[in-house]
C-alpha cells in the first residue's frame, strides 16, 4: 500500500525534550519504519517549521518525511496552529488528486482537520489516532489548558466521520464512545517500543548505593514529577535521577526552576539531580542504571516511557491512568498508585528498592510482557490490519469529513 500519515506538529525528524515533541513523534516515525518493513511505501506529512531542509527527506528505507508549507516556516506552539490546517489541507489534496495515497492515517486532531480538508476534493479512506482527548486534557487542567475552542468539537465530528479511530489504549475507547465515536470504526492499537537488546548500564549514571528512582520524559506539569519528588522524602536512602526536559535554556525552563525550587525547599538537593535533556542513545543505558521507574501522571493518553523501563527490565511504578493501566500489570510488571498521591508512591517504590528478588521478578514479567505485545512489528501488522479493512470494506468518499 501507498501509506499517508499526516503529523502536523510532531515531525519524526525533530528532535525529542520539546514542549512539543515527545511521544508522538517516536510513535509516528517509528510506526512508519515499520509499516515499511512489511513492505509499504510510506510518506508521512508534517509543517515545515524551519526554511532549510528539503521539501523530502529520507527517514529510512520505504519511508520519506515530506514538509507541508502551511503559515510560516518557524516554530509555533502546536495550540496556535489549527487556523493554518486549511491551507495543510488544499496542499494535501493538491499532491493527491493525481496519485491518491492508498490509505491516509492522521496523528493528532488538527491533523485529522488538514485530512478532513483534503478529503472534500481528494477521496480516500481514513484512520485517525488522537494520541490525546481534549475533553481529557481540559478535564484534568481545566483553566490551564491552553488548547483552542475549536478542539473539543473538532475532535468529535473527526471521530464519528473517520472511517476507523485507532485508540491506543482501552481507556480512550469509552471517551471515543462518549464523544459519538461509531463502534464498528473502532480499534485498539497500542504504541510500541524498541526492546534495546546488547545495552548495558551506563557507568555515568551511577552514583550513590541506597537505590535509584528514575523519573525519565518530557518536563511538563502533568506528568507528576513532583510527587515522585515529594515521596523521596520519605525514602532517605534512595536517589533520583530526573532525565527530560528541553535541550537548550534548560535552566531558564519555568518547570525545571518549579522543581528545582520544590527540591530546595524539601532539603533533597543531594539526592535527587535534574540532568537535563537526553539522546535516544542514552535512554536505554539510562533505565538500566535504576532499580525502578517511576511515571506518575495525572493522566496519560498512552505512555511511552513505561513501555522503555519494562523492554529494560525495570520495574514501573506508575499511576493508574490511561494506557498505564494497560502496559503496566499490577503485582506482575510493576505496582500502580493513585495520581498526584506521594504517600502511596513512596510506600510503593520503598516496597521494591528493599526487595531485590521481587523487582528481579517483575522485571523479567515486565521484559516478557513487551516483547510479546509491543514491538513495532507486532503494533505494525495490527495497524496494516485496520487499513485493509478500511481500505477493502470502505468506499471512497469526497467530501464526507465536515
Amino acid at each position: 500500500m501507498r501509506i499517508a500519515m499526516v503529523s502536523e506538529h510532531a515531525s519524526p525528524l525533530a528532535v525529542l525534550g520539546g514542549a512539543d515533541a515527545g511521544g508522538q513523534n517516536v510513535h509516528v516515525a517509528a510506526l512508519a519504519l515499520a509499516l515499511a518493513e512489511l513492505g509499504h511505501e510510506v510518506e508521512v506529512y508534517t509543517r515545515r517549521d524551519d526554511p532549510g531542509p528539503a521539501e523530502v527527506v529520507p527517514l529510512g528505507p520505504g519511508v520519506e518525511v515530506i514538509h507541508v508549507p502551511a503559515g510560516p516556516a518557524l516554530p509555533i506552539p502546536k495550540d496556535e496552529l489549527h487556523g493554518y490546517m486549511p491551507a495543510f489541507g488544499d496542499w494535501l489534496a493538491a499532491r493527491w488528486t493525481d496519485r491518491r495515497p492508498d490509505v491516509v492515517h492522521a496523528h493528532f486532531w488538527m491533523s485529522g482537520l488538514a485530512c478532513a480538508q483534503a478529503r472534500r476534493t481528494a477521496g480516500f479512506p481514513f484512520a485517525q489516532t488522537f494520541h490525546a482527548l481534549g475533553v481529557v486534557k481540559r478535564r484534568h487542567q481545566g483553566a490551564a489548558d491552553t488548547s483552542p475552542s475549536i478542539r473539543q468539537p473538532a475532535e468529535q465530528r473527526l471521530a464519528y466521520d473517520a472511517d476507523a479511530v485507532i485508540a491506543t489504549a482501552t481507556e480512550e475507547v469509552h471517551e471515543l464512545l462518549a464523544l459519538g465515536a461509531r463502534a464498528e470504526s473502532l480499534h485498539v492499537v497500542p504504541c510500541g517500543v524498541d526492546l534495546f537488546e546488547g545495552t548495558t548500564p551506563a557507568d555515568e549514571w551511577w552514583r550513590g548505593s541506597g537505590g535509584r528512582v528514575l523519573s525519565l520524559g518530557r518536563l511538563v506539569e502533568r506528568k507528576g514529577v513532583d510527587t515522585v519528588i515529594a515521596a523521596m522524602a520519605a525514602l532517605p536512602e534512595a536517589e533520583l535521577v530526573i532525565a527530560g526536559g528541553p535541550a537548550a535554556n534548560f535552566e531558564d525552563d519555568p518547570e525545571v526552576r518549579r522543581l528545582r525550587a520544590q527540591v530546595e525547599r524539601l532539603g533533597l538537593t543531594d539526592r535527587v539531580r535534574l540532568v537535563g535533556a537526553v539522546t535516544r542513545d542514552q535512554v536505554p543505558g539510562l533505565l538500566r542504571s535504576a532499580d525502578v521507574v517511576a511515571c506518575t501522571p495525572w493522566y496519560e493518553p498512552f505512555g511511552i516511557v513505561p513501555l522503555e523501563a519494562m523492554a529494560c527490565g525495570r520495574p514501573v511504578v506508575g499511576s493508574a491512568v490511561g494506557g498505564l493501566l494497560d502496559t503496566v500489570v499490577d503485582g506482575v510488571t510493576g505496582i500502580h498508585v493513585p495520581p498526584r498521591d506521594a504517600e502511596r508512591l513512596a510506600a510503593a517504590l520503598g516496597e521494591l528498592l528493599a526487595d531485590p528478588q521481587l523487582r528481579r521478578r517483575l522485571g523479567l514479567a515486565a521484559a516478557a510482557r513487551v516483547a510479546e505485545k509491543y514491538t513495532w512489528a507486532t503494533v505494525a501488522a495490527q495497524t496494516e490490519a485496520v487499513y485493509r479493512r478500511i481500505t477493502t470494506t470502505q468506499p471512497i468518499v469526497v467530501g464526507r469529513a465536515h
